[in-house]
């Protein structure tokens, strides 16, 4: 499957070559929705190695007639596409939310994948988490990390699977300038 890279930072454009398999079910309606209803059934929500997370699927053109196989009843067709992806790389800054918390660490939202931030990794402080609260508390600094909070974090590794709930990112925050907005910040004005 062939493909060319459009964009910059976590964002691709990236055109594909594929035989698509259309299935009677699509037949009613007009070539193009049928291609891109079953390019999108294939690939939207799949991690492709090399390539990242497929988000959509656009564009679709280059195709012409197809071929049905015998005993299959659908259709199959060449066809070249687009496809927006995201592929998250080692040691780029994030932005993100907090959308879950244990007692071992945080769950961040970036993009259409989650990142996991170990308590040793949130902050300088040493941080214990309180079960009534649902937040991460600093013991020095005091500082409350809780869910909703928006946050800035790096990339330390990735584990793409072909299955984004499979996957894995994990991410520090306990270099200058990450962590909650509010703290770095409040380190910008000579803060702890």
């Amino acid at each position: 499957m062939p493909f060319t890279y459009w964009g910059d930072e976590m964002y691709y454009k990236v055109t594909m070559k594929d035989v698509i398999r259309i299935p009677p079910k699509f037949f009613s309606e007009s070539l193009e929705e049928s291609i891109i209803k079953s390019l999108r059934e294939e690939y939207e929500g799949k991690v492709i190695k090399d390539l990242g997370v497929i988000i959509t699927i656009i564009n679709p053109r280059d195709y012409g007639e197809g071929v049905i196989i015998p005993g299959d009843g659908a259709a199959y067709h060449r066809v070249t596409f687009d496809a927006i992806v995201f592929r998250p790389e080692l040691h780029e800054l994030v932005r993100g939310k907090v959308i879950d918390l244990t007692e071992f660490g945080v769950f961040v939202r970036f993009g259409p994948i989650d990142g996991f931030v170990h308590k040793s990794q949130i902050t300088d402080d040493y941080v214990s988490y309180n079960e009534k609260t649902g937040a991460f508390v600093g013991n020095q600094t005091k500082r409350i990390l809780k869910k909703e909070d928006k946050v800035l974090a790096r990339i330390v590794a990735i584990s793409l699977k072909e299955n984004v709930q499979d996957s894995k990112i994990n991410l520090t925050m306990r270099q200058p300038y990450l962590g909650k907005e509010e703290w770095w910040e409040e380190k910008k004005k000579g803060g702890k």
